[in-house]
């Protein structure tokens, strides 16, 4: 049994009681709630390990509420992983529930075991468990806390260029292509356009290589690399 808790928002009743009968079974501690504003309080009173949100709410779509979600982030904990569970199945949804920082984006209708083997490695991923620091350079990026400094100042990065980060970190040095970014950051190929991977690039330039050494740099027609300076 695991003591970790889940919380399923569906403004479906029947996919509410099902899904959360389901995952009690599978061991999980399970709420739930109907709208975007029930799973915001519950999320505050009680902040979930993980939570499971339809996009098609009655009162806000599942994007706002993760959107709120961040913003009520208290500090010293990270973002609470999201995993989309969804009837809404075009690529553009993925792409913004996933751009959002979601950690997974799932179409109803769903294979149950596989959506279980889904959850538990969004948590594997994402536990706290201790973990070495990672550096290069000026740059530490804490994985159990969530963190990361430059010359010991911190920088606020969202859970997806925390992420691409840490990718890029654990790769020091080592030239990682596009393709291998969307399968380890964002688990998912867009149908093989990879340019969110250049936005995100972006942005993650703009918050720990605004200084002197730049660290990411890009290798034309390959991919990036995150280089410590000589």
């Amino acid at each position: 049994m695991t003591s970790q808790r889940l919380l399923v928002v569906d403004d479906e009743a029947t996919v509410r009681e099902l899904l959360s009968a389901a995952l009690r079974f599978a061991g999980f501690g399970v709420s739930s709630a109907a709208t975007g504003a029930e799973a915001i309080e519950a999320a505050a009173a009680e902040p979930p390990d993980l939570v499971l949100l339809d996009v098609m709410l009655p009162d806000m779509d599942g994007f706002e509420v993760v959107r709120r979600l961040r913003g009520a982030a208290t500090s010293g904990r990270g973002p609470v992983p999201v995993l989309f569970l969804t009837a809404r199945d075009r690529q553009a949804d993925k792409v913004t529930g996933l751009s959002l920082g979601a950690d997974d984006y799932v179409t109803k209708p769903f294979d149950l075991e596989e959506l279980i083997a889904r959850i538990r490695a969004i948590l594997r991923r994402t536990s706290g468990n201790p973990a070495d620091l990672l550096r290069a350079g000026p740059l530490t990026l804490d994985p159990a806390g969530h963190q990361v400094t430059r010359d010991g100042t911190a920088v606020r990065l969202s859970p997806t260029e925390f992420r691409l980060l840490r990718y890029l970190m654990e790769n020091s040095g080592q030239v990682v292509s596009k393709a291998q970014i969307l399968d380890r950051v964002w688990r998912y190929d867009f149908g093989g356009d990879a340019s969110i991977v250049d936005t995100y690039i972006s942005y993650l330039r703009r918050k720990v290589d605004v200084e002197e050494p730049k660290l990411i740099r890009t290798v034309h027609g390959v991919g990036y690399v995150l280089r410590e300076p000589r």
